[in-house]
């Protein structure tokens, strides 16, 4: 499945946003910032550029995706249910005890999970062991890996950084999603993390900065990510954390807060 047209996977992104809202008002917790402001990158990925099939999730020749910022599982959860890798009227059972969709995603439990996440800064050392396996074997497939911007003040990341560089690994595509918060307030301020562009870039990665809402724009930067040769890529999305909630709009407190009734309500008249 592969779809172009820029107007249909917008709709499907809107779906996608109803439904974290969705499981994080059932399960009355969750994160739903950070899930709303990737729904556009894991839209382009998994509709549009991701070699994978929902009727062979364990296709060894799949393209693989590593959700390193696992809290944001209500995202990747909506976009298999979109996809068709997980009944959709499973995501009512979110963070629920006997679920197979726990607070952060399990491969075991999961079809199309490829990763196990939850602790932050491994995602990329994970998607550098499975971009290396698939250089060092010929197999073909790609790695792309969604980190958080709050997550990249972990040390690991930027040795994770080093290893993609010094390996060459232009089979794996990073991706930032760039909202400017975390659970702390301001990115800049929790740290002082900043000149992000010249960071990844001195760190030996093809750098591409685009507004991580446009979908045009994201689909022309995973194909650039795909012809470059000898060194991996990093999209760096800039988006806006709650995207498509006006309530929810650059504001930290939404980083892991459940709506309440009249909350969940305004939330879906919006996204209607």
């Amino acid at each position: 499945m592969k779809i172009t047209d820029c107007k249909e996977l917008e709709k499907i992104a809107k779906e996608i946003r109803k439904n974290i809202i969705k499981q994080v008002y059932e399960a009355k917790s969750g994160h739903p910032g950070g899930s709303l402001s990737c729904a556009d990158i894991l839209t382009v990925l998994y509709f549009n550029q991701m070699n994978v099939s929902e009727n062979e999730p364990e296709d060894f020749a799949r393209d693989r995706f590593v959700l390193s910022k696992g809290h944001c599982s209500p995202a990747l959860y909506a976009t298999l249910a979109e996809r068709g890798f997980i009944p959709k009227e499973e995501l009512t059972t979110f963070r629920k005890i006997h679920s197979k969709l726990q607070g952060h995603p399990d491969k075991n439990k999961v079809p199309g999970i490829d990763m196990t996440t939850g602790s932050l800064g491994q995602g990329l050392s994970v998607a550098n062991g499975m971009a290396l396996s698939s250089k060092l074997n010929h197999d073909g497939y790609r790695v792309y890996c969604l980190l958080g911007d709050g997550e990249i003040e972990e040390g690991q990341i930027w040795e994770a950084a080093m290893t993609s560089s010094k390996y060459h690994l232009d089979n794996l595509c990073a991706i930032l999603d760039y909202n400017g918060l975390q659970i702390d307030g301001k990115v800049e301020e929790v740290k002082g993390l900043d000149n992000i562009e010249g960071k990844w870039k001195s760190f030996g990665f093809n750098t591409i900065v685009v507004d991580g809402h446009n979908i045009e724009q994201l689909i022309d930067a995973f194909e650039t990510a795909k012809m470059t040769k000898g060194k991996p890529s990093i999209i760096i999305a800039k988006t806006i954390k709650g995207k498509g909630v006006s309530f929810m709009e650059n504001k930290a407190e939404w980083h892991g807060k459940a709506p309440k009734e009249e909350e969940y309500k305004l939330a879906m008249k919006e996204l209607e």
